[in-house]
């Protein structure tokens, strides 16, 4: 019989759906935006797939990150945080025994948990223009890959389903209903369009169940205290971080380019150095001074 690998990540992130009260999941694109969220105070952080192809290589979320890329980038980003993070696995690049192989190398690499959709492939962004689902078995076996992988090497699995904007929430919660059945650990009905619709899920869905807070997307925006009365387990933020720092570039760039002074948004150069870890480094290089 093999022995399944151990994952601390995913024994954490186990703890904290135990808890009372919801998770709030602020989306990182690379090792800095993740150590942020970590010093922010968060206890759970996600490699958002939009992010990631944007920062990795400057191209929309429409798929074109393969497997690889994705694998390499969350075991980059994972070097610098201490806290649990999942991880966008899209479709699982393939059949069933990619999905096993993209599941099981994803929890080899330390990931607290990883996301299998139903879309097809090549995915889009979950709120944007061209996506389409698979029909119900072929979604239904990526999920059953998923979880024979996760009996080799252990992670969390999360579902997610793209049917509501196509087949109606009807069809959604049946799909996020049989991924619960099969051994989700999570599931992730994408595009609630009303809060009607997200309260239908909490209710409906047996497992814990994920909002996603992607501003200026279909779903409403509602406080963490709102989405936590609703019943959702997990918030996530896709886009805040990203977001915040192309702005902040974007401005920052326009006033360097006009010839204005562009110093006053900028991170003072001391918290830039503390925040980025020179001054951990600095105290383990005294350790081997003779």
């Amino acid at each position: 019989m093999t022995q399944q690998h151990p994952n601390p990540q995913a024994d954490q992130l186990r703890k904290l759906l135990r808890r009372d009260g919801m998770i709030m999941m602020p989306c990182c694109f690379d090792g800095i935006s993740a150590r942020l969220v970590e010093q922010a105070g968060f206890e759970l952080t996600f490699l958002s797939g939009f992010s990631a192809s944007v920062s990795r290589i400057g191209a929309p979320d429409v798929g074109l990150m393969s497997y690889g890329e994705v694998l390499d980038q969350a075991r980059n980003v994972m070097e610098g945080i201490t806290i649990p993070m999942m991880v966008d696995g899209d479709t699982g690049y393939g059949n069933p025994m990619n999905v096993e192989r993209t599941v099981e190398g994803f929890a080899r690499a330390g990931c607290a948990g990883v996301m299998i959709e139903d879309q097809v492939a090549p995915k889009r962004c979950g709120h944007t223009a061209r996506k389409a689902v698979v029909d119900r078995e072929e979604a239904f076996d990526r999920i059953r890959a998923a979880v024979v992988a996760r009996g080799r090497a252990d992670i969390l699995i999360k579902a997610r389903t793209d049917a509501r904007r196509d087949h109606g929430l009807g069809e959604a919660i049946a799909r996020a209903q049989t991924f619960a059945e099969l051994g989700a650990d999570i599931v992730f009905i994408e595009e609630p369009f009303d809060v009607d619709e997200m309260r239908t899920i909490c209710a409906e869905v047996p497992v814990p169940t994920v909002a996603n807070m992607l501003e200026g997307g279909q779903t409403p925006i509602l406080p963490p205290s709102e989405l936590e009365k609703l019943g959702f387990a997990v918030a996530a933020y896709p886009l805040a971080c990203l977001s915040a720092a192309m702005r902040a570039m974007t401005e920052t760039l326009a006033d360097l380019k006009a010839g204005r002074d562009h110093t006053a948004g900028l991170m003072p150069f001391d918290e830039l150095r503390r925040r980025v870890g020179f001054e951990d480094y600095y105290r383990a290089e005294d350790r081997y001074k003779r």
